[in-house]
């Protein structure tokens, strides 16, 4: 959720960036202003104060570093941001050292800016002084951790205490579940459950780079190592170091990659790509997917000594549809989040009936996205049915067949009857019911 009020800086040389940038935070109702070069940015922040900075490290004069080296020694209290292509996602390795607090690797969706925002603005307004004189217990800690996790069902409360026993440790956890159950934001609160939470939280999206190019974007490589190596790159292990790596999808890793990950696991140590030399980095290996790795093994699609090595400690995280209790505390989330003070809504009984009653293929996600468009379309402090749109066509359809369904039911019935002369005794057995069952559906129900 995004703080209201909340005082952004997007500084990037690029106008497109900076304005894809700015209507993507405008959308949350937060307060964002925009500089074109890190020269301006200090000017900006020297005037008045902002709770986070978003900064490109290349631009031209004083670039993205200088300007996270400075935001650190005289704004404190601001959040810092940095933003890297892929060719200089090594950089942000040292940018984190210098004091930033998350990254985003060129391109990004507008949600992911948001979400990033997000986080970083819980860090604003605390430097390492104010953490020291006010620092609350672990148990307040875990507490309030676990319990942003939404959900009061009785297997979300069995998560949640699992959640709490496992993220002080560094054993490697596999989050397993249907697209959209939230699985990210699992692994999110085991490292924030763990020593590492101040460390990096580096993701890595095995479902979006193949090949050659996966193996470098994990492992790094050294100049000279394939077409287009022009200089020796660190991977997102060695951005890891200290923290916590979480592989998105593990299951779609290349058979390839599987080998050396496995050796990762076992040993602590890999090679950058063309390059002989040891990196072991220190860091708590966290893997998440939404295939059934046990088919794919079976398959000969995974390897199932990855398998064992990954599953140290296993989460499976239930559908939507499997915990709709918590579907009314979800939507007040969502509202608290995409509602612009001092608008207030809420869901009428019709259409949280909806709500509850729907399949959610597309889990957690699925609702948020739901609840979004509700707040978009509703014209006053009511959501109604029909601003749900393709929800209630939904509804309406499954009635439509449902009906439909129960009219074939009731001729075929009535065929058989026929067929036995009106005998419902004789009728009642060809159909594999009793009399009183019969009669009940003759008469509707």
């Amino acid at each position: 959720m995004m703080p209201s009020r909340l005082r952004i800086l997007i500084t990037d040389d690029d106008d497109a960036m900076r304005d894809a940038c700015l209507e993507a935070l405008d959308a949350s109702g937060v307060l964002s202003e925009q500089a074109a070069s890190g020269e301006a940015a200090r000017t900006l922040m020297s005037s008045r104060p902002f709770d986070v900075l978003v900064v490109d490290l290349r631009m031209p004069g004083m670039d993205g570093m200088e300007l996270v080296a400075w935001t650190r020694a005289t704004r404190p209290e601001t959040a810092v941001i940095v933003i890297t292509g892929y060719a200089t996602v090594d950089n942000a390795v040292q940018a984190m050292k210098l004091g930033a607090v998350d990254f985003l690797t060129k391109p990004f969706t507008p949600q992911t800016l948001r979400d990033t925002v997000a986080r970083a603005a819980k860090t604003c307004g605390r430097p390492a002084a104010l953490h020291a004189r006010a620092k609350p217990s672990r148990a307040e800690t875990d507490v309030e951790t676990v319990d942003a996790l939404i959900g009061k069902s009785l297997v979300m409360r069995s998560i949640k205490d699992l959640l709490v026993r496992v993220g002080p440790t560094d054993s490697t956890v596999l989050i397993t579940g249907q697209s959209g159950t939230g699985k990210e934001v699992v692994a999110r609160t085991i490292r924030d459950l763990s020593p590492r939470r101040e460390k990096p939280f580096v993701i890595v999206d095995c479902g979006a780079l193949v090949g050659t190019l996966f193996e470098s974007e994990l492992f790094g490589h050294v100049r000279g190592s394939f077409t287009g190596a022009t200089t020796t790159k660190h991977g997102r292990l060695e951005l890891a170091d200290g923290g916590t790596i979480f592989f998105d999808e593990i299951g779609n890793i290349p058979p390839e990659i599987q080998a050396k990950l496995l050796r990762l696991i076992e040993e602590r140590e890999f090679t950058r790509v063309g390059s002989n030399q040891v990196v072991r980095p220190d860091i708590r290996i966290l893997a998440a997917t939404s295939m059934n790795l046990l088919e794919e093994i079976d398959a000969g699609r995974f390897r199932r000594d990855l398998y064992y090595r990954l599953c140290v400690v296993p989460i499976a995280l239930p559908p939507l549809g499997a915990r709709r209790g918590d579907i009314p505390l979800l939507v007040d989330h969502f509202l608290a989040e995409f509602c612009q003070k001092p608008r207030t809504l809420v869901f009428s009984d019709e259409a949280m009936d909806l709500l509850m009653n729907h399949d959610w293929p597309g889990n957690v996600r699925e609702l948020r996205n739901m609840v979004e468009r509700a707040v978009i379309l509703a014209r006053g402090d009511l959501v109604m049915p029909g601003d749900l749109l393709w929800l209630a066509a939904a509804a309406d359809q499954k009635r439509i067949v449902s009906s439909r369904l129960s009219d074939v039911e009731h001729t075929h019935i009535e065929n058989v009857i026929t067929e036995h002369g009106g005998n419902l005794s004789a009728a009642a057995r060809a159909l594999g019911i009793d009399r009183k069952t019969l009669r009940r559906k003759l008469k509707g129900g």
